[in-house]
């Protein structure tokens, strides 16, 4: 009998490493999830309600085009409603972008270590990913980044708040930037985590659009507004960048629950912002209690904190699952923990400690 062989996929796809969502507890288990940057809270009631009445439609497809959607963002970013791509997710978008603009053998120029699907992403478009070593203190090293373009780059990525490192990009360094960097080079600012921004200069993405036709700025409804389960997100961008983004986007891409849950978050949004503020004030607390121990803790600005642990990275990760916390590890390099409630950042707070008291260090 002939020994038969299922088709091979592309060499590019053999090499890639899938993406590591974050851990989850099993079935049987109680924990404390923080291993993925989700929002704590519960979704208003407004939300759901909205949603339950759209469950009716079920049997239809969605607005491809997110419509409505995209006027209310437009109207919130100050630009024409055609600027305005709404994808499955801001990753799903980010990879429509490098879909439309980059050919084999193009460079996408980011920081590393920052959100791991990049290098993904650029892979699977053919792409060659130029990374650009973070800063001592987990910042983008923007100078070097954009002394690392060159002909043949395409797209430069700017992660800020950076995940997982957690510092952001100030306004005047990406202004900076956005001076150094060629027009024709494509300057994608991923903000995925930019409601929790609390520095002085933080960006303003709606003065970098105006100005800036090469600019794309990314955001999602994931993270602060607490609809991870539901996939949306969306690009702001010049009519015509966005016209190309659209054109690599997959039909009917936010489906139409994502869509009304969107909207109806729009109009609660001083609640939701409400629900916000309680996430930085515990990061805050968390932050300093970790520092208070001897933690080196990078800048935290989004929602979680980087916990530089080295060697220990694994090890602290599997100890943190033992005691019921579940956290993002990076071998070698250390661990991202999301925060959380007022209970689970306590219990994280412990665990550090009882490392410490262990290890007699808190660094790596």
């Amino acid at each position: 009998m002939p020994v038969t062989t299922s088709p091979g996929p592309r060499a590019v796809v053999q090499r890639i490493p899938a993406y590591v969502p974050g851990a989850r507890a099993a079935v049987d288990q109680r924990a404390f999830k923080l291993s993925s940057n989700e929002n704590p809270f519960p979704p208003l009631d407004s939300v759901r309600d909205e949603v339950a009445r759209a469950a009716s439609l079920l049997n239809r497809y969605p607005d491809m085009f997110a419509t409505e959607l995209g006027e209310a963002l437009a109207a919130r970013h100050g630009v024409d409603p055609a600027g305005v791509v709404a994808g499955c997710g801001s990753v799903a978008v980010l990879g429509h972008v490098l879909q439309a603009f980059c050919d084999a053998g193009d460079e996408v120029v980011h920081a590393w270590r920052s959100f791991e699907a990049y290098p993904i992403l650029v892979g699977l478009q053919g792409a060659v990913g130029v990374e650009v070593p973070l800063a001592a203190d987990g910042r983008h090293d923007l100078r070097a980044m954009a002394a690392a373009v060159t002909e043949r780059t395409r797209v430069l990525l700017v992660c800020s708040p950076n995940n997982p490192t957690g510092p952001a990009v100030h306004h005047a360094e990406l202004v900076e930037l956005l001076a150094a960097v060629p027009d024709r080079v494509l300057v994608v600012l991923d903000e995925a985590y930019v409601e929790f921004v609390r520095h002085d200069d933080a960006v303003r993405s709606r003065e970098l659009l105006a100005a800036h036709p090469n600019v794309v700025v990314l955001r999602t409804f994931s993270k602060a507004y607490g609809l991870a389960a539901l996939r949306v997100g969306y690009a702001v961008a010049t009519p015509d960048v966005a016209r190309a983004v659209r054109t690599a986007s997959t039909p009917f891409g936010v489906n139409h629950l994502a869509q009304v849950a969107a909207l109806a978050s729009l109009r609660a949004e001083d609640e939701l912002l409400e629900r916000v503020d309680a996430v930085v004030a515990e990061r805050a607390r968390l932050l300093a209690g970790l520092r208070d121990q001897g933690w080196s803790v990078p800048d935290a600005q989004g929602n979680f904190v980087w916990l530089p642990a080295g060697p220990r990275t694994v090890d602290l990760a599997a100890d943190a699952v033992a005691h019921g916390v579940l956290v993002r590890p990076f071998a070698g390099e250390g661990l991202r923990i999301t925060v959380g409630d007022a209970a689970a950042n306590d219990r994280v707070l412990e665990l550090a400690h009882g490392w410490v008291t262990r290890d007699g260090s808190a660094q790596g």
